[in-house]
């Protein structure tokens, strides 16, 4: 543990940063698995997960949790699917 008060606030401020990061990123992960099992299944509701997840993607990327290649990398393998899907 730190003894500097500025390096304590600093350790502080990430265990808020990493925690805010993760949920951001359970949230995205979890928006594309509940989109994927749709797709599989062959619900109704396919389209609005579709643009859950995306929009998911997108604020993670907004917020810097991804690259913008990834974003768009996982966006274009969301939407073959559903593509093929239909």
């Amino acid at each position: 543990m730190p003894i500097i008060k500025s390096a304590i606030k600093r350790v502080k401020t990430n265990e808020q940063a990493r925690s805010k990061n993760a949920s951001q990123m359970s949230a995205m992960r979890t928006a594309v698995k509940t989109f994927e099992k749709a797709v599989t299944a062959g619900s109704d509701n396919v389209e609005a997960l579709f643009n859950k997840a995306v929009a998911a993607i997108d604020k993670a990327q907004a917020k810097g949790l991804i690259k913008a290649n990834k974003a768009s990398r996982d966006k274009a393998r969301l939407a073959a699917r559903l593509n093929a899907n239909k």
